[in-house]
């Protein structure tokens, strides 16, 4: 029986425990904490670029030359584009175009605008076309009036 009477004290103890209300602790703590560091941040860029303006002339039949550029240091970065006038194929083509019109005369006039051209129809003893006039009396026209003899072109250089 001492054991039915153990049995019993030991399950209405683990009961009573088992519906007793939790105890509750309330409490409030604060902390601080002071921290120094040293870091470095270390930025990857891409380096400044200058591009070079495209010119594109589509027509083959243009007498214009494209020429562009471009430099780029770590501050200043510059490109320039431009083109430039081929006055000997402005010549050639003006000539060709008044020889296809039947106009030889105007064509070999246009020709002798070049220095080159006039020394050589000089040369050959057919001066060129002057005031209308051609063969001896272009040539006296010629050698009377020097000072309108074409001139070697100075380049830009």
């Amino acid at each position: 029986m001492t054991k039915k009477i153990a049995t019993a004290v030991l399950f209405v103890m683990t009961l009573s425990s088992a519906m007793a209300d939790p105890i509750v602790t309330d409490s409030t703590s604060r902390s601080t904490t002071d921290s120094t560091s040293n870091s470095t941040t270390t930025v990857k860029s891409p380096p400044p670029t200058a591009v070079a303006p495209a010119i594109t002339i589509i027509n083959s039949d243009v007498c214009a030359v494209a020429v562009s550029g471009a430099t780029q240091t770590q501050i200043l970065g510059i490109s320039f584009g431009a083109t430039m006038t081929d006055k000997n194929c402005e010549r050639l083509k003006l000539a060709r175009s008044t020889y296809d019109m039947g106009m030889k005369v105007a064509a070999v006039a246009i020709m002798c605008q070049d220095e080159r051209v006039f020394t050589a129809m000089m040369n050959a003893g057919t001066p060129c076309p002057v005031d209308g006039k051609i063969g001896e009396q272009a040539k006296s026209i010629w050698e009377a009036n020097p000072d309108r003899i074409p001139q070697k072109v100075k380049s830009k250089d």
